[in-house]
């Protein structure tokens, strides 16, 4: 049965005002209009989407409506007036999940690289939330009809493991252990270049990249406490394989870390080398998840072996 809701297609955003205004900067003088609203917008809206509204006329300059490649000048007004909500219906699918443990109150599931954890603009169908709509029928509703069950999340392009809730108190618990940092989230990943040291902390604040509002970077204006800790797994070539355990969980955090200190994840389409990825997304998987069990107090460990495309990556390192 699937849920109908009013949503921005902006995103699920309602609480936002509905009309957004700038004035172009010296500095942004030039610009296209669609790439200056976009990356002028909080909210994480595609490019494509903004030049659909720039279509329709809902974004004006200086009170005219204008084409997506109209360049901007220093002074001008631009405003943008958020489309009416439209109707998006999430519904259960029957696509198949790697269901590592499954009770009452918590499943843990080994997302395959590639999927999208729940609905979004551009990603209403084909989400680990619509398989466990359809597996599950049963998830906690704290996170909205977007993200039922929904505690924490991992990046499309980034396979492993995840939970989610069965009911409210079970979401309860899980979120509160992730406050407190008490949930193991240990990661594989193969970076570019050799690390020196065998083991080491990464502990750097991250948030919204100035330059590229979508991308994140390591910064301290309106940023977040991240921390990352790092072990030397192997070393082959001109790469390194580490164990990666977060004690923060930031958005693309390990993405950010590893390019901050010069080891950008193999295959990472935004933070790493754009030509000559080996695997379709960043060479990164959750492979170990730990947390106490919200009804029986008992604390779970569970792990995932590397994808196949991980494994055949390492074998072709080993082989240049």
């Amino acid at each position: 049965m699937s849920t109908k809701i009013k949503l921005n297609e902006s995103a699920e955003y309602e609480d936002n005002d509905a009309v957004h205004e700038w004035t172009v900067g010296a500095g942004e003088a030039g610009e296209r209009v669609d790439k200056y609203v976009t990356e002028s917008f909080e909210d994480d809206v595609s490019r494509s989407q903004i030049q659909q509204w720039v279509r329709n006329g809902d974004v004006t300059v200086n009170g005219v409506a204008v084409k997506p490649n109209f360049k901007l000048s220093a002074g001008d007004r631009v405003v943008l007036a958020v489309p009416d909500p439209v109707e998006v219906h999430i519904g259960p699918e029957p696509i198949p999940l790697d269901v590592v443990y499954e009770d009452g109150d918590v499943i843990v599931v080994n997302k395959p690289r590639g999927m999208v954890v729940h609905p979004a603009p551009g990603h209403y169908t084909g989400t680990l939330v619509n398989a466990l709509l359809h597996h599950c029928r049963d998830l906690s509703g704290i996170n909205g009809v977007l993200r039922p069950g929904i505690v924490h999340r991992i990046d499309k392009d980034t396979s492993g493991l995840i939970m989610a809730a069965k009911n409210d108190s079970a979401h309860k618990s899980l979120a509160e252990q992730l406050k407190a940092h008490t949930v193991t989230r240990k990661y594989t990943a193969v970076v570019h270049g050799i690390v020196a040291h065998n083991q080491g902390t990464v502990d750097a604040p991250i948030g919204r990249d100035p330059s590229d509002r979508k991308m994140y970077t390591v910064t301290d204006k309106n940023s977040k406490h991240a921390v990352t800790h790092f072990i030397v797994v192997d070393r082959i070539k001109d790469y390194t394989v580490l164990q990666l355990k977060l004690e923060t969980g930031r958005t693309h955090q390990i993405r950010v870390h590893m390019k901050y200190i010069g080891h950008p994840l193999v295959g990472d389409p935004m933070y790493g080398r754009s030509k000559g990825n080996p695997i379709d997304g960043q060479a990164l998987h959750a492979g170990v998840l730990g947390f106490v069990h919200p009804t029986k107090g008992d604390y779970m460990e569970f792990e995932a072996e590397l994808p196949d495309d991980m494994k055949h990556l390492l074998e072709v390192l080993k082989t240049l």
